[in-house]
């Protein structure tokens, strides 16, 4: 989990963050920029019937949402969804180092690209590490409740990573 000051998020990451957590604001408190590519931001603003979690993306007044959609090179076009490869080449164009993104083939091409890493697990982590209150097994029971599953593997290593602070 890089300690990076700036970050672009993806949508899966925004949204497995408002059901752990209730809103955004860990990614306030942990982060002097928080980009969304328009991209992103339209699929949050299509969120589907339920439209969960469109009313607190959008009181989280100090996301920098981009107004403009990118043009994206054909590489990541062609290898990710819309969402993942706006937030790669978001980063890229403004030099920022770090993007969180969730799913697994985003998270390799952003490698490839030379970015760093975090997810919404990975935020959770930082913000427990930062002395932000709050227990990390209802965060993960709640992403589950709300249709986000993860891995035991990546649960137990959440929740490892949160004791091992607390020793």
């Amino acid at each position: 989990m890089p300690e990076t000051k700036s970050i672009v998020i993806n949508t899966g990451p925004l949204l497995a963050l408002i059901a752990a957590y209730g809103d955004l604001s860990l990614l306030e408190r942990l982060y002097q920029h928080v980009l969304v590519p328009f991209e992103v931001c339209r699929e949050i603003e299509t969120g589907g019937a339920s439209a969960f979690g469109t009313d607190e993306f959008y009181r989280a007044a100090f996301l920098e949402r981009q107004t403009s959609s990118l043009t994206v090179s054909p590489y990541l076009s062609n290898s990710l969804d819309l969402g993942e490869a706006s937030v790669i080449q978001l980063a890229l164009n403004k030099g920022i180092d770090t993007v969180c993104i969730d799913e697994a083939v985003g998270r390799r091409v952003a490698r490839l690209n030379g970015l760093k890493l975090t997810g919404s697990v990975g935020i959770l982590i930082r913000a427990k590490r930062n002395g932000i209150a709050f227990s990390m097994s209802e965060a993960l029971d709640r992403m589950h409740a709300k249709g986000i599953y993860l891995s035991q593997t990546v649960k137990d290593f959440a929740l490892a990573r949160v004791e091992q602070q607390f020793e």
